[in-house]
């Protein structure tokens, strides 16, 4: 029988978010509005694998019904889903017995982790991950993105620890989804953890766990993120916020695969690979004595870069196509299409939040206009100004003769960038290490590049 969990929860974009975490899983999700009727059903059957409790519009506090829920199914494990994002909130979650504690709003990242780590989706989750590559999710038809996938197709065959860098929202987490899916240990578990997300002092135990007795509210064990990814990928997301002391446990697992969980005198070996993102200049934060210098090189094994959204246009009206297509499935019925004069100005934006911001407004848009077709009027106030060419100051030198510009050479930005990639490729005789010292730009940066412009 697929394993089965109690939600106990009156907010519906948590339902949603449960729902969704575990669309693609054989798991079977029973809802209760509130703690009585939670209660109510633990009495009529004791055959859950897990109780989910969200204390959002919850009338009685947490300390109150947890040990009820203990009382009545001691062997079932509960987590607390928190309207407070603390480490006092989650210790106080823990001392009343929950076995885990989240915070809302949800991800399904949080959510598969939470039930991997507890051995409750395991199998599902490797038949899923298995049953895919991975790098068919990732929509894309420009040369840019065809380089990076080609790329990231060839580390994957590899145990190689990799670093995927890129903008906020250019889909580096789809990335090493897909690097884990095609990869030998696609049949193993892919378990994530967004750095930034977790308080410092709680950090290494959830990364490495804890024994029963560790600390004062230890009162049962906890496995860590690596150990719940035996076998697997273990994705750092937001690697550059890590504190110092973190840094320095994380280097150690890197060098020899062992941890010591908190409250054990042993070193306990793993079998994982990792796999990290980080939208910030790490070599910029080794300068400023933020980040390990020894880590780095550890992490930065392969690094893959992922270009934002305006440097590839041709991504954007196929990643449109998708969107509408998945929201009409959601909603179940037909929304706005764009017109391909509203498509050339979302071509012609910068994107500041890439992908992730394009979703959000092609969603919008789907709400907010109410004709059957988007056109550029019913864009954003933010698209009004998108590709209007800024004529060139005419600020005159001091002799009175006008300041020369590079636009009377005729040139656009593209034109320019790949003269000066034939150049550095000319000066280095075709050797890509030599043009991308002369350049400044990583190997991998400058073969993108070649790709966009068909030098290679």
């Amino acid at each position: 029988m697929p394993p089965l969990l109690l939600v106990i929860s009156s907010d519906p974009s948590t339902k949603t978010t449960l729902e969704k975490s575990v669309s693609d899983l054989p798991l079977i999700l029973q809802f209760a509005p509130t703690p009585e009727e939670g209660l109510r059903v633990l009495g009529e059957r004791t055959d859950f694998d897990c109780v989910i409790f969200d204390e959002h519009r919850q009338s009685r506090p947490l300390n109150s019904i947890l040990p009820q829920f203990r009382s009545l199914a001691p062997s079932i494990p509960v987590v607390v889903v928190g309207v407070e994002d603390s480490a006092r909130a989650a210790v106080d979650a823990l001392r009343s017995g929950a076995a885990d504690y989240l915070v809302n709003p949800l991800t399904t990242s949080d959510v598969r982790t939470t039930l991997l780590r507890m051995q409750i989706a395991a199998g599902a989750d490797q038949a899923s991950a298995a049953g895919s590559s991975g790098f068919d999710r990732i929509i894309s038809v420009s040369s840019q993105m065809r380089l990076v996938k080609h790329l990231a197709a060839e580390v994957a065959a590899t145990d190689a620890t990799v670093l995927i860098t890129g903008e906020s929202g250019t889909g580096k987490e789809l990335f090493a989804h897909a690097i884990h899916a095609a990869s030998p240990r696609a049949k193993g578990p892919f378990v994530a953890l967004n750095c930034a997300g977790i308080p410092e002092h709680l950090m290494e135990s959830e990364l490495f766990g804890y024994q029963r007795g560790a600390f004062t509210d230890a009162k049962q064990p906890k496995l860590g993120r690596f150990q719940a990814a035996e076998g697997g990928t273990v994705f750092l997301d937001e690697i550059g916020e890590v504190s110092p002391m973190a840094q320095a446990k994380l280097l150690r697992v890197l060098e020899d695969h062992v941890i010591s969980p908190l409250g054990d005198t042993r070193d306990i070996p793993v079998d994982i690979r990792v796999v990290a993102a980080t939208n910030e200049d790490l070599p910029a934060h080794i300068k400023a004595g933020k980040f390990r210098l020894d880590l780095y090189y550890r992490l930065n094994v392969y690094q893959l870069r992922i270009p934002p959204l305006r440097e590839r246009p041709d991504d954007i009206e196929p990643l449109v196509r998708h969107f509408l297509d998945t929201i009409r499935r959601d909603r179940g019925r037909r929304v706005p299409d764009f017109s391909p004069a509203a498509i050339e100005w979302l071509r012609r934006h910068d994107w500041p939040g890439n992908v992730r911001e394009l979703h959000n407004v092609v969603e919008g848009l789907t709400i907010t206009c109410k004709s059957p077709t988007i056109l550029p009027e019913h864009l954003p106030a933010s698209f009004s100004n998108s590709g209007a060419p800024t004529p060139p100051a005419k600020a005159d030198l001091p002799d009175g003769h006008a300041r020369p510009s590079l636009l009377a050479f005729g040139l656009s930005l593209q034109d320019m960038e790949k003269k000066m990639l034939m150049e550095a490729l000319h000066e280095a005789g075709g050797n890509i290490s030599e043009a991308s010292r002369l350049l400044k730009l990583t190997r991998n940066t400058l073969r993108y590049r070649m790709a966009k412009y068909r030098l290679c």
